[in-house]
């Protein structure tokens, strides 16, 4: 109620009372998007009281946020065909326009026209650095995250659709940040700047409040001393980060982050291409892979930033094969929860950090990816949830534990959305105070006792979550397909042979026919078979007669195949797996009594089960 007074208090000294009365009874989108900002976000309830023409923004008529459909490619990641070292980026003709990396049209406009750039410029120039330019620009951002968010909390987005859209204002607003650091800085000319998203910006995930983080690169123009344009670019970079992240009376946009860089905040600002390559071929740590994993141009130039994205996107795909890598992806892991633990007592409140929070889910598929995607592309997906998709659609992952995951994915960033959309301000705190909690219950349309029945939703997803994490981040599994090399874990014929014959199959021909009925087709049974092969036919070969227990695989395959629990059973317990390999290759009749009752598989993961039993009880048993 405070904010709306608020407003048209402001909207009557502004001229807008008669306007906004009327839109109020008679444009029913315009009120129930208005009064639900009011009732959720006391800052845009400030913005609105401040600038109360703002509530057009509101209208159905009003140029609403794009769909968020990728506006330029992302770090596609795509390797060549051969697989061979990737080439050196071609060199784009100086005498070409420069092109900027695209963000959302509407936005990057009406962005670039608040601080008097250009927006047709191939590269635009802002009237200058000034408050006052800064302020216009937040203005102009507030205006387009409040429309956002009237079409957001009223239902009529869906979670990835507003945080695609974030981040797509986000890059808007660093190419206007950009324009404004033109102005300031003297011959920004002699280079060539592009500015790559990472993390929930590179994959299109953003929240309402969050950090931006950035890499930079850049390239001397024809006729310019490289150590002299990298200078420059340095001071562009620069100035563009302090035009989106400093204070204003209209406050910050948000923080920008260049600490994921190489050699962190020691290195320098700004690289070139080459300097990239050269420091991840070399000395990159296993965690900036992970970070590079969402990697896209958001801003500058679109040549460059594409040139590095296909430059350093097959390094990060043939980032598993180094050695102890999924080890030390989980050891950090393991320290980060340690040292949330150790630093707060609040993390049971935490949706991000803490157990069954948000990093629970992006871990787990960030791992899978870089693990299993070196040799199936279908899983270089930059966002979180169309990478989960694509993991159950391979079956690498059980459809309902993609479900499951999937759903309290967008539950948690639902939630942290609307903890952030309150104020404004950067937190994954879930409140402790009960009116916040029933506000934020009523905000999810919980209404017959929201605290109550919002926490145990919370509890059941962070239950599941922390589940699920356990289960695919730490599966043995993924060791095993990480040691193999890329041409074996794509099991492709030519190199499945050569493996076979070196191993020591007898009949390489026959384990291949048996190999391709295995995996042929398009079904999930198929898809999880081509996950398992590549690492079975080595437990295979580490018996007595890998030629023997490949083709009982097959007989027990075929009679259990059409089972939901079988392959689930061998892609998420590789102690059934690999016991099964052994006994197949090590005994033809283990293998027929496998054949004669193939449910005792399961048998196989408890060494309950499998020690001998007291001759009593057999005889009991008898």
């Amino acid at each position: 109620m405070r904010g709306l007074v608020a407003l048209l208090a402001g909207a009557e000294r502004a001229g807008e009372a008669a306007a906004l009365a009327t839109a109020l009874a008679t444009d029913p989108v315009v009120r129930e998007r208005l009064l639900t900002v009011l009732g959720v976000s006391s800052a845009l309830a400030d913005h609105l009281a401040r600038h109360p023409s703002h509530w057009r923004a509101l209208r159905s008529t009003e140029d609403a946020p794009e769909p968020p459909s990728d506006p330029a490619e992302p770090a596609d990641h795509a390797e060549p065909a051969d697989h061979a070292e990737p080439a050196e980026p071609a060199e784009r003709p100086d005498t070409e326009a420069p092109r900027e990396a695209p963000a959302s049209d509407a936005a990057r406009e009406e962005f670039l026209r608040a601080v008097g750039a250009d927006p047709g410029a191939a590269e635009p120039v802002a009237r200058d650095a000034s408050t006052e330019t800064l302020g216009a620009l937040r203005i102009a951002y507030r205006r387009r995250v409040l429309m956002l968010a009237g079409r957001d909390l009223t239902g009529e987005l869906d979670v990835a659709e507003v945080a695609a859209t974030l981040a797509d204002l986000a890059a808007a607003a660093f190419t206007a940040g950009l324009a404004v650091a033109r102005a300031d800085v003297p011959g920004h000319g002699a280079c060539r700047l592009a500015v790559i998203g990472l993390g929930k910006c590179g994959g299109r995930e953003l929240n309402y409040v969050s950090d931006v983080d950035v890499i930079f690169v850049a390239e001397a123009r024809d006729g310019h001393p490289e150590d002299a344009a990298l200078r420059t670019a340095t001071r562009l970079a620069a100035a563009a980060m302090r035009a989106c992240s400093a204070s204003t009376p209209e406050g910050a946009l948000w923080e920008v982050d260049a600490a994921l860089r190489p050699e962190g905040k020691a290195g320098p600002l700004v690289r070139t291409l080459a300097s990239h390559r050269a420091y991840y071929e070399r000395w990159a740590q296993t965690w900036e892979f992970q970070a590079l994993l969402k990697a896209r141009p958001i801003a500058g130039d679109a040549d460059l930033g594409a040139r590095y994205a296909a430059t350093i996107g097959p390094i990060v795909w043939h980032a598993a094969e180094g050695e102890s890598f999924v080890e030390d992806v989980q050891a950090m892991r393991r320290r980060v929860e340690a040292d949330l633990n150790r630093r707060t007592a609040e993390a049971g409140r935490q949706l991000k950090l803490g157990p069954g929070g948000l990093r629970d889910v992006e871990f787990a598929v960030q791992l899978l990816q870089l693990v299993h995607g070196r040799s199936d592309e279908s899983l270089r997906a930059p966002g979180t949830l169309d990478a989960l998709a694509e993991l159950s659609r391979g079956g690498y992952v059980g459809r309902d534990d993609a479900a499951a995951l999937a759903s309290a994915y967008r539950f948690l960033r639902r939630v942290e959305h609307l903890v952030q959309l309150h104020r404004l301000r950067r937190t994954h705190m879930v409140p402790d105070a009960t009116a916040d909690l029933r506000r934020l219950g009523r905000a999810l349309g919980l209404r017959t006792d929201p605290v109550e029945e919002f926490t145990a939703l919370w509890r059941r997803h962070a239950r599941e979550v922390r589940r699920l994490h356990e289960k695919l981040f730490y599966r043995p599994l993924l060791r095993a397909v990480a040691r193999l090399p890329e041409e074996e874990a794509r099991l492709t014929p030519a190199a499945a042979r050569v493996r076979l014959e070196a191993i020591g199959y007898r009949d390489p021909a026959g384990a291949l026919r048996h190999i391709e009925a295995l995996t042929a087709g398009v079904s999930r049974r198929a898809a999880i078979q081509r996950t398992l092969l590549p690492v079975m036919l080595g437990w295979f070969a580490d018996a007595p007669d890998p030629d023997a227990g490949l083709l009982g695989f097959r007989q027990v395959s075929d009679a259990l195949g059409a089972t939901p629990w079988y392959l689930r059973l061998l892609r998420d317990d590789v102690t059934v797996a690999e016991r099964m390999a052994h006994v197949l290759g090590s005994s033809r009749y283990a293998t027929d009594l496998l054949l004669r009752a193939p449910e005792a598989v399961a048998l196989l993961g408890g060494d309950g089960e499998l020690r001998p039993r007291p001759v009593a009880a057999l005889r009991a048993e008898a």
